[in-house]
């Protein structure tokens, strides 16, 4: 029925978690205290990667007897059925893990979508596009926070920044980073023409607190000003909100969303940190061009996704070519399937090295 073996590899991840468990072990192990929380992290990955593979091994005997008593028990073919969709959506969900290993994939994300070329249809699409992440995170059982929104002058999003904690939401998120192009007709035009809207994704891994990220004070321009949103009891009276622009890079955050002037500062420090922190990493690759999408321009040409609503309806990858016609799953976080194309993809072009 299905063949776990491949991708999975639970003899070599049995083996590895025996030399961890010998590290961990020895007497100095906690002398480095940085290497040593990698160690223990990466020790819980492969019980939990070897804990799902149980699962399905159980799943798959579940099945087998099943199948005897389907072709004669209707309740039996029912609950077949539900456990093969179930476990076929796991097995995809788990190979496409299994292509992520570099060192921050399995950190939490912290996503930043900004408006581009479009004018009121791009402030609209940013906003759609954060709702397809926002569906993509819940279908995934992520947990999502709004750290920032800068609302349209006349509607959708100037930009947003949103932190996504789930297992591997940065290594998933990171492959959607760049510049996404829509094609529709405007909402906003009474004339009914065709418009074409670009805006942005950049994604950085938030980073803990046992990585160090040199930030002077000095290379800091802190400003406060009042929160804005469409009103309640969130919504502060006072000037909490934070702006913190590192003056070496250029980079600015900001953040609104928490209860008081202290609480915002601190988260958007952080995120400060996984900017810069993901700046660095992107220093020391040797191949630039996995961030290349997010240096551009937002406009055309340098789209990694083409969303059209009309004359036709596909949303097609321009780096894999990988294409669907059911828009409205895509825009309703379907993005799965794209995510797994780009790192297969990316998976083909190192081997090719």
């Amino acid at each position: 029925m299905y063949n776990l073996g491949g991708f999975f590899d639970a003899p070599r991840k049995r083996q590895e978690l025996e030399n961890l468990e010998k590290q961990i072990s020895e007497p100095d192990f906690w002398n480095d205290s940085e290497k040593a929380q990698k160690i223990v992290q990466h020790r819980a990955r492969l019980e939990k990667a070897l804990d799902r593979q149980e699962g399905f091994e159980t799943a798959v005997s579940d099945a087998e007897v099943l199948i005897e008593f389907a072709e004669s028990d209707e309740g039996s073919l029912n609950e077949l059925n539900v456990l093969i969709e179930r476990l076929e959506r796991e097995v995809a969900a788990a190979e496409t893990q299994s292509l992520l290993s570099g060192e921050t994939d399995a950190n939490n994300a912290i996503c930043s979508i900004q408006s581009g070329a479009g004018g009121t249809d791009a402030q609209d699409w940013a906003q759609m596009l954060l709702r397809m992440y926002l569906r993509w995170a819940e279908r995934k059982g992520f947990k999502v926070e709004i750290l920032d929104e800068q609302a349209g002058s006349e509607a959708g999003l100037k930009s947003a920044t949103f932190r996504v904690e789930g297992e591997y939401a940065y290594g998933l998120l990171a492959n959607e980073a760049g510049v996404h192009r829509l094609v529709r007709i405007s909402p906003f035009n009474s004339g009914g023409s065709r418009e074409t809207s670009f805006a942005s994704l950049f994604v950085s891994p938030e980073i803990d607190e046992n990585i160090e990220v040199d930030i002077q004070e000095k290379d800091l321009r802190i400003d406060t000003y009042r929160s804005t949103g469409a009103g309640g009891q969130h919504v502060n009276t006072t000037d909490s909100a934070v702006r913190i622009t590192h003056l070496p890079t250029g980079i600015v955050v900001t953040c609104q969303n928490q209860r008081s002037q202290i609480q915002n500062r601190a988260v958007a420090m952080q995120v400060l940190r996984s900017k810069l922190y993901e700046l660095e990493l992107e220093k020391r690759r040797e191949e630039t061009a996995e961030l290349e999408a997010n240096k551009q321009d937002i406009s055309f040409g340098s789209q990694i996704r083409n969303y059209v609503l009309h004359p036709y309806r596909l949303v097609k990858d321009t780096r894999t070519k990988f294409e669907v016609t059911d828009v409205e799953a895509v825009l309703d976080g379907d993005i799965d399937d794209f995510i797994k194309e780009f790192l297969l993809f990316k998976k083909g072009a190192q081997a090719s090295v």
